[in-house]
């Protein structure tokens, strides 16, 4: 009796584990049935996170253009030590489709002025996707300029890109 269960057990783990390798082979390795974290669920979609790049002394003409995150013009500046937790300062920054002067004040609200005297912080917006099969393009868009005076969105963007009308 002992054996024949043995046998079954064994039977019905190799069916389980053939099924398992047939989606995984289907899926290009990416099958995951009961996932809820997004690099599981939305691999290979395009997406938006957020950083700060300390621009202080980067001269003007180039704090507004767009740049790889290995080329920047400037130091990224870690928001924690702000006491800015990164995941809500990303959602802040790519789900926020209008910028009103309350929006962008609550940017600087969040790092205090006091931490910008006589500094200057791009908040900026990097956008990654896939390239073909195995490559990923990454850029990372200057979207407001932060100081202890005030925010300022960049000149070289459409205004449309920072106030969504409804259709």
């Amino acid at each position: 009796m002992r054996e024949s269960l043995t046998k079954r057990g064994m039977k019905v783990l190799g069916i389980v584990l053939i099924i398992y390798a047939a989606l995984v082979a289907t899926h290009e390795g990416e099958f995951w049935p009961f996932s809820i974290y997004p690099m599981f669920s939305q691999a290979g979609n395009p997406w938006t996170r957020a950083m700060v790049i300390d621009v202080t002394d980067t001269d003007d003409e180039l704090i507004w253009q767009v740049q790889e995150p290995g080329n920047l013009h400037g130091r990224p500046v870690p928001v924690r030590q702000y006491g800015v937790d990164q995941i809500d300062y990303s959602n802040f920054m790519s789900k926020t489709e209008n910028w009103t002067s309350d929006r962008m004040d609550a940017v600087l609200a969040m790092f205090g002025s006091h931490n910008l005297a006589n500094r200057r912080w791009i908040a900026a917006k990097v956008h990654g996707q896939m390239i073909g099969r195995d490559s990923v393009a990454v850029e990372v868009l200057p979207w407001l300029l932060l100081t202890e005076d005030g925010v300022y969105r960049n000149p070289e963007l459409p205004e449309s890109d920072y106030i969504r009308r409804p259709e």
